[in-house]
């Protein structure tokens, strides 16, 4: 399977498993899981073709690994990244002191206004570095990094939790941890 057909297949999966399941019609439990043979089922029946294999080669491959399976290889679920109500179980965890949030330009007044809001996702989304920041803010356009006080927050009692994949997410940041 080459790079660009898996990256194909990733984001409709991400369309799926985070955002409109109901789109093949599959429903997600209260945790975010869906059964594998329902997925693959209506996933073919909606025209994507898609097999086990595939979902592991997509599991095991994707950069970001936004996606996981449980203990037996039955079920699978987006790490993070929902706009419908899921409980992925996270909990809370003290984050390094400093993390960052990569976005476009064009948010820029928003935030200095607002702080990092989650919009119509479940979660604010942070990373430990720069880098991964600045890669996450170009898909945004002329990309902005903003710093987070992550440790006044936490020590202020805002909630942290970090997902299997690395990135650390918080229910907003309030202007004043942000520069």
């Amino acid at each position: 399977m080459t790079e660009k057909e898996q990256i194909k297949i990733s984001k409709f999966l991400s369309l799926i498993l985070r955002h409109r399941p109901e789109k093949i019609g599959i429903s997600l439990d209260e945790n975010g899981w869906v059964d594998i043979d329902e997925l693959i089922q209506k996933a073919n029946a909606n025209h994507r073709k898609l097999d086990f294999d595939v979902l592991k080669i997509i599991v095991q491959n994707n950069s970001k690994k936004r996606f996981t399976f449980n203990k037996d290889k039955t079920k699978i679920r987006a790490n993070q990244g929902h706009s419908i109500s899921v409980d992925l179980e996270f909990e809370s965890k003290e984050p390094p002191a400093t993390l960052f949030h990569g976005t476009g330009e064009k948010y820029v007044p928003s935030i200095k206004k607002e702080g990092l809001v989650k919009k119509n996702r479940n979660h604010v989304h942070l990373s430990t570095n720069i880098e991964t920041a600045l890669e996450v803010g170009r898909r945004h356009g002329k990309p902005v990094i903003f710093e987070v006080d992550s440790k006044a927050m936490f020590d202020d009692g805002f909630d942290f939790f970090l997902s299997k994949n690395g990135v650390w997410l918080t229910d907003s940041v309030p202007v004043k941890y942000v520069s």
